[in-house]
C-alpha cells in the first residue's frame, strides 16, 4: 500500500470510529476532563437538549458544554434564573435555538457585557413556519404560512425546526463554524466532528425518507402540543394535534370530537403522546377510540436518568421514526 492510500484509510478509520462514538457514546467528550483540564475548553451554555448534543458531539474533549433547562423539565415553561444569567455571562460561546422558542434571550443578552462571549442564534438560515389552528394540523395539502428569519417573534410561528433533520444539520453547522471562529486551533478536530455528526444526520434522514414513503397511512394523531409540523412537512405526513404550540394550551370539546371522527375514519390504531408531560389528551382520545398510545419524543428535553446515560439526539430520533413505522403502518 503506497503513502497516499494509507493516508486515505487512516482519514476512512478516524472518521469512521467518531461516527461510531457518536451513535454509540452521544455524550462522550462531555463527562471527563481533559489533561488540560477543564479551563483549556471552550465553555458552551446551549438553552435546549438538541443544542447541548450538537455542541457536545461537535467539540467532544475540547469543549466543556451544559445545558440551561434542568433535566426533566418541559421546555416551555422554563425562564433564566439569576444563577443562569451569570453561567451565560463567564461562557464562551451561548447557543439557543431562536427567539420564538427562547423569547427571553434578547433581554437577557442586553444585559451582559462580556467582550468574549460568541453568540449562536440557531435558526439562522433556517425557513421558519406557522400553524396556528390546533385540532387540525400540517397536510402536504395545507402549507402553513411561512416567515423569513427576521419575522422569527411574529405570534404562532412554529419552534420546533429541530425535528426536521435538513434543519438539524444546519444548526449544527452553525455550531461547528462558531467553535471553529473562538479556537482556531481545534479547526481540524472542530470539522472532523462536525463531519461525521453531519453523516449521522444525514443517514438518519435517508432512513426517514425511505420508511416512511412506504407507509400506508400518511396520518398521526398527537394528543400533545403542537411540536412535529416540521417532521411532517419533510416527509410529506399528514400530522393534526391537539394543543397548539403551549403544552398549558387545551383543546376545546369541538376538536377533541374532530380528532375523534378523523382517528374513527382512518382506521387508526395509535394516538401520539409526547414526552415530560402528563398524557391526558391522548388517554382520553384513546378511551373514546380504542387506539393505543405511543411516545413521540420532541426531544426539547430529557430525563436525569436520560442524561445521565447518555442518551442523544439521533437516538431519539432512531426511537421516533420506529414508532411512526408501527402507527403508519409501514412495511406491512
Amino acid at each position: 500500500m503506497n503513502p497516499v492510500q494509507k493516508g486515505v484509510l487512516g482519514a476512512v478509520l478516524i472518521t469512521a470510529a467518531i461516527i461510531a462514538a457518536i451513535i454509540y457514546y452521544p455524550s462522550a467528550g462531555r463527562k471527563e476532563l481533559d489533561r488540560q483540564g477543564a479551563a483549556a475548553r471552550v465553555v458552551i451554555v446551549t438553552t435546549l437538549f438538541p443544542l447541548y448534543d450538537f455542541a457536545g458531539n461537535i467539540g467532544r474533549e475540547r469543549v466543556d458544554v451544559s445545558l440551561l433547562l434542568p433535566p426533566g423539565v418541559e421546555a416551555h415553561a422554563y425562564e433564566p434564573k439569576p444563577s443562569d444569567i451569570a453561567r451565560i455571562s463567564s461562557a464562551d460561546l451561548f447557543v439557543y435555538t431562536g427567539n420564538f422558542m427562547e423569547p427571553w434571550v434578547g433581554d437577557v443578552l442586553k444585559g451582559i457585557h462580556s467582550p468574549k462571549l460568541k453568540v449562536v442564534d440557531c435558526s439562522k438560515g433556517v425557513t421558519l413556519f406557522r400553524q396556528e389552528h390546533p385540532g387540525e394540523g400540517h397536510s402536504p395539502d395545507h402549507e402553513g404560512e411561512h416567515y423569513e428569519h427576521e419575522h422569527g417573534h411574529s405570534r404562532g410561528v412554529d419552534p420546533h425546526i429541530w425535528l426536521d433533520l435538513g434543519n438539524a444539520r444546519k444548526m449544527s453547522a452553525s455550531i461547528a463554524a462558531a467553535l471553529v471562529e473562538i479556537d482556531p486551533g481545534g479547526r481540524e478536530t472542530y470539522e472532523a466532528n462536525a463531519r461525521a455528526y453531519d453523516h449521522v444526520l444525514s443517514s438518519l434522514d435517508g432512513r426517514y425518507r425511505e420508511t416512511l414513503s412506504s407507509c400506508p397511512r400518511k396520518e398521526f394523531i398527537h394528543g400533545g402540543h403542537y411540536a412535529f409540523g416540521y417532521l411532517a412537512r419533510r416527509y410529506n405526513l399528514h400530522y393534526i394535534a391537539a394543543q397548539g404550540f403551549s403544552p398549558d394550551s387545551e383543546p376545546t370539546p369541538r376538536q377533541l370530537a374532530a380528532m375523534t371522527r378523523t382517528i374513527r375514519e382512518h382506521s387508526l390504531k395509535y394516538i401520539f403522546t409526547e414526552e415530560l408531560v402528563e398524557p391526558r389528551v391522548a388517554r382520553t382520545l384513546s378511551r373514546e377510540t380504542g387506539a393505543e398510545v405511543l411516545t413521540l419524543h420532541g426531544a426539547h428535553n430529557i430525563s436525569r436518568e436520560e442524561l445521565e446515560g447518555g442518551r442523544g439526539f439521533a437516538g431519539i430520533m432512531e426511537q421516533n421514526l420506529e414508532n411512526l413505522r408501527k402507527a403508519l403502518g409501514c412495511g406491512q
